[in-house]
């Protein structure tokens, strides 16, 4: 579901201050401390980017940062790709040094890891990488960082909330305009095209998702958009997103073609509840399991629980996935700045879904909505 824009080699599409790079950097060290960890080995993704501002190509080719407690940060990179690593907004806090096809990139990497003990790793490292790592330093220890330091990118500052902001504000400009389109008639790629359009007019860079599930395919939570012609009478869900300057979007509306049904109806509004529900409940030092559990419980109440197939929520920051997750058995609790959906649903197979998602920010009093579009079932043509 991933378009095919990226952010360029050496760049980051957000403006961030190159001293907030170092301060993440030194947060990151920090974190890695106070976790008992050695340090943090971060390869290409999105924890590159929101430690450095870098974004190297995609190979098979070695870029690592090394991040550790009482040193300057590490990054080894393919020396053609140098300078533009040495470029990226966050490298003025970062020593930069290369290899050359022919050498070892391993053998110089484990030079860095000085010291034994555990190490925090990215999420997407590629296996390649981690197991000549553990070749090379059988002794040293690896963890995945969603793992050993959840809440490393968890808490946005206000910076980073107003851009997801900025972010839920093009989403619902998008909204308001797709729903103006004709549905009827039209075959679900099609609204999907109008949806990764508008994103990309309301200034999305990058379109991750466009989700159009009509009639039955709306029973299946990540249909994406197929060749089914949307006819009068289908309960249609929209789930859209994508980055924009850096930050991720990902709202879900739920539409009706022509009027609904009485059961219609009540499916939607029992969705819009929950939603509801677990958006009062936000505040610090909730657990987020408890989000789910007040979301499951208005559906599952109204005798719909089996057909609530999934978590209410997940985190979202520089990628439209990450931690935290408001699922049961997430004993974390809510933090000011921690920014996650709230999405429950009803899935009813064969038949139709129903979805309702805003992207919600803990603050010291509650919840504080990134989306604003009216969560009422809306009738389209």
């Amino acid at each position: 579901m991933t378009d095919a824009a990226a952010v360029a080699p050496g760049s980051s599409d957000a403006p961030v201050d190159p001293k907030d790079y170092a301060a993440r950097m030194e947060r990151a060290a920090l974190s890695a401390a106070d976790a008992g960890l050695a340090g943090l080995i971060v390869t290409p993704g999105p924890d590159l980017v929101w430690l450095t501002g870098y974004s190297p190509p995609t190979t098979e080719r070695l870029t690592v940062l090394l991040v550790a407690p009482g040193r300057r940060p590490q990054l080894l990179v393919p020396a053609l790709e140098r300078p533009d690593a040495e470029r990226a907004p966050g490298a003025r806090a970062l020593a930069v040094s290369g290899w050359t096809d022919g050498e070892d990139p391993y053998a110089l990497m484990v030079k860095l890891l000085e010291a034994k003990g555990r190490y925090g790793v990215s999420d997407n490292a590629w296996a390649l990488h981690l197991l000549a790592l553990q070749r090379n330093r059988p002794e040293v220890a690896y963890g995945a960082l969603t793992e050993v330091l959840p809440m490393l990118r968890a808490v946005k500052d206000a910076y980073e909330v107003e851009r997801l902001a900025a972010a839920g504000a093009a989403a619902d400009a998008t909204y308001e305009q797709i729903v103006g389109v004709r549905f009827a008639g039209r075959r679900e790629y099609e609204v999907a095209a109008d949806l990764a359009r508008l994103l990309r007019e309301h200034g999305h860079s990058q379109v991750d998702f466009t989700i159009v599930g009509s009639g039955p395919n709306g029973a299946n939570p990540h249909h994406d958009a197929g060749e089914r012609m949307i006819e009068d009478g289908d309960m249609v869900v929209l789930d859209f997103g994508g980055l924009k300057d850096g930050y991720g979007s990902d709202t879900t509306r739920t539409v009706h073609v022509g009027e609904p049904t009485r059961e219609e109806r009540t499916v939607h509004d029992l969705v819009r509840e929950a939603q509801q529900a677990a958006f009062e409940a936000v505040r610090p030092g909730v657990a987020c399991q408890e989000i789910d559990r007040v979301a499951r419980q208005v559906i599952r109440r109204a005798g719909y629980g089996e057909y609530f197939i999934h978590r209410t929520g997940h985190g979202i920051g520089v990628t439209t996935h990450e931690p935290p997750y408001l699922v049961e058995g997430e004993h974390l609790p809510l933090v000011p700045g921690m920014c996650f959906s709230i999405e429950p649903g009803i899935y009813l197979p064969g038949r139709f879904g129903v979805r309702i998602e805003d992207i919600v920010t803990c603050t010291e009093t509650g919840g504080r909505r990134l989306n604003n579009t009216a969560r009422e079932l809306r009738v389209v043509a």
